[in-house]
């Protein structure tokens, strides 16, 4: 092995937490990976990581070298990437972040296709609705809804999702079906607990009102409160990338369209700059845009 396999060995090392991860990623064994690591000290004459049984840290010299090192890895992937790119020919691994409600309904089911399509391409696929540093973990694109937060990562918008009120055909036979906004106060409603979403906007006289719901049932994660919808457990207002396959067999029907204000939001790819010109993530931004800008789910 080369310089530049140590300098990944360690770089993967600190960005997965552990030698055994890091081996597994490069398809090492743990003991290889420590051997890398261990002829990078000797290499540099320093030691960069203090190690014991239960956690790996960084030594002040290891903290100096590690921005540097992964600026090294970048800039040997990118490398790479220009002669694949000359040859046509995305491959390599391929890290992607997303939030798990798009993740499980609608990028999961996709990849299928992706993979199939790129066969050098390797994907890596991690679900987590907090925003994180792309650099630090190693992402190659995140993709995110909503309002995000100025940062020096690049965004290219993939479509516009909206939100929708809705609940399971047995519970609106057994409660009945709401015909105003008023009429929610004596139903039953499930409610995620992020920020906002328990306040309610529709359409009313003097432009868009936003009402408090009380709810019945709350929750923190969108997909248990789509079971919980799907079950018959009370109304819930989600977004389309979520309840479009139960809304298109009939498990759930829409309440309230003509005075549900949909507040519609971005769907969008993040990308650390210039990561794009890499072949692997250029096809992958080009294959989300083919996919999901026609919105399917509301097919």
């Amino acid at each position: 092995m080369d310089r530049t396999s140590d300098l990944g060995a360690f770089v993967r090392v600190l960005d997965l937490g552990s030698f055994s991860a890091a081996a597994n990623d490069l398809g090492l064994t743990p003991s290889a990976v420590s051997k890398l690591v261990s002829r990078l000290e000797d290499r540099l004459g320093a030691r960069l990581l203090a190690r014991s049984t239960r956690r790996l840290t960084l030594t002040p010299e290891g903290e100096a070298f590690l921005a540097r090192a992964r600026r090294i890895v970048a800039d040997i992937e990118e490398a790479e990437a220009e002669v694949a790119r000359a040859r046509g020919v995305p491959r390599g691994k391929l890290r992607i972040n997303c939030g798990t409600a798009f993740g499980l309904h609608q990028l999961a089911p996709a990849l299928a296709d992706f993979v199939a399509r790129y066969p050098e391409i390797d994907v890596d696929l991690s679900l987590t609705d907090r925003l994180i540093d792309l650099i630090g973990e190693q992402a190659d694109v995140a993709l995110r809804t909503g309002r995000l937060p100025e940062s020096a990562d690049v965004q290219r918008k993939i479509a516009d999702l909206q939100r929708v009120i809705c609940a399971a055909p047995s519970y609106l036979a057994r409660r009945g079906t709401p015909r105003t906004v008023a009429d929610l106060k004596d139903h039953d409603c499930i409610v995620v607990s992020t920020p906002g979403l328990s306040r309610w906007p529709f359409k009313g006289r003097s432009g868009i009102e936003v009402v408090d719901v009380h709810p019945r049932l709350v929750t923190d994660d969108a997909v248990a409160a789509l079971r919980l919808a799907l079950a018959g457990a009370g109304i819930v207002r989600l977004a389309d990338v979520v309840v479009g396959e139960s809304l298109r067999n009939g498990t759930l029907v829409t309440v309230l369209d003509d005075v549900h204000h949909v507040e519609p939001f971005p769907l969008a790819a993040l990308y650390p700059p210039g990561r794009n010109r890499l072949p692997r993530v250029a096809v992958f931004l080009d294959f989300l845009v083919e996919r999901f800008a026609h919105m399917p789910w509301r097919a």
